[in-house]
């Protein structure tokens, strides 16, 4: 007889994953042929799974897992040349084409800067890593996607026609990760602290703080001190400095800034990532649930019915006073950041504080 091979604990436990994401592969497939235009993130709420789970069940066929050092792998992606650049929240999509100029990176956070690609990066939420390929509209689009400990997508890179395809494959060769199983552990992250009530909050130590603010980014500074979250900072501080104001004000403003041809920047965040478009808007539709920008060189997807909180707020600088307006979801989540264009040592533009100031307050 043969000699017996004896598999150890870790094999079996291996096979049993492999079988479990094989079988979420087919449950994806099932879903796909009965609905062939559902995005990947909506079957993975279906599916009860991850985004980041769903699209592992690829590796080894049209999906790559990739592993490395991320901050030296975003430093690369200026060779693949002109590309489109996507991240998300639950309410909001920004993408915007261009090149990736200029990163850095220190202290586990980077920067992405130039004129059509901006980026702000936290890489202690990236985690994951794969590159992929998949049918679209009759081609195979390219793609490299980063994801959170949890499977939730942070940021994506998506190769257009002007890309260098070599480039993309030279990448995903360097950074190929040993482990192409289908199956990906995922975990679900801390939770947020519960907010302080406002009775245990220093109010008029946060006043005194922000009205002597000389940058934007001390705003970060004062959360942090006073240990309030966003949208607890913008009710306490009164009304000289943050006003609520109606839900629909995202598309009036839009409207405005369209009409108007007024540039503007637009932040869109998630735990690893804020993404910067900086220019005018010009191609507004709306569509369902969702108001669009649909511009050669950026698109943003907003869902309206998101929105449960939108501020006026205004912060001192050394260079007068900043005005934007701030998007909030149900749980206090940022949705979006809306800023008139500007750059560091700049006045506002008086043009964008007059239409900010004129949206319809509460």
């Amino acid at each position: 007889m043969p000699p017996t091979t004896v598999k150890s604990p870790q094999e079996y436990v291996s096979d049993s994953l492999t079988d479990e994401a094989l079988q979420l592969r087919e449950r994806w497939t099932e879903l796909q042929t009965a609905e062939p235009k559902l995005r990947i993130r909506d079957a993975a709420l279906k599916l009860d799974v991850s985004e980041a789970q769903l699209l592992a069940t690829g590796c080894g066929d049209t999906v790559t897992r990739l592993s490395g050092d991320w901050p030296e792998l975003v430093a690369r992606l200026k060779d693949l040349g002109r590309v489109m650049a996507l991240s998300r929240n639950e309410h909001a999509v920004h993408e915007r084409y261009g090149v990736y100029r200029k990163a850095e990176a220190f202290h586990g956070m980077g920067q992405v800067v130039g004129p059509d690609i901006d980026l702000r990066l936290f890489y202690s939420h990236w985690h994951l890593g794969f590159a992929v390929a998949e049918e679209a509209r009759g081609t195979v689009r390219h793609s490299l996607q980063f994801f959170d400990l949890d499977g939730n997508a942070i940021h994506k890179v998506y190769l257009t026609e002007d890309s260098d395809k070599a480039a993309f494959e030279k990448i995903v060769e360097d950074y190929r990760a040993d482990d192409q199983s289908p199956y990906q552990a995922v975990k679900e992250l801390e939770a947020a602290k519960p907010e302080l009530p406002d009775s245990d909050i220093d109010v008029e130590g946060l006043q005194k703080f922000w009205a002597a603010m000389e940058d934007t980014h001390q705003f970060f500074g004062l959360l942090g001190r006073f240990k309030v979250t966003r949208t607890q900072a913008l009710r306490l501080v009164g009304t000289e400095y943050a006003q609520p104001l109606a839900l629909n004000t995202p598309r009036v403003m839009l409207d405005a800034a369209a009409e108007q041809k007024l540039p503007i920047m637009v932040f869109v965040s998630n735990p690893g990532i804020y993404q910067i478009h900086t220019g005018p808007v010009e191609n507004l539709k709306p569509y369902g649930d969702w108001y669009n920008v649909l511009d050669p060189d950026f698109n943003l997807h907003l869902r309206e019915t998101g929105v449960k909180t939108a501020w006026l707020v205004r912060k001192p600088t050394k260079d007068g006073i900043v005005t934007s307006l701030e998007i909030y979801s149900e749980d206090n989540t940022e949705i979006a950041l809306f800023f008139g264009q500007r750059k560091p040592g700049q006045p506002e533009n008086e043009d964008w504080r007059k239409l900010a100031e004129s949206l319809p307050k509460l």
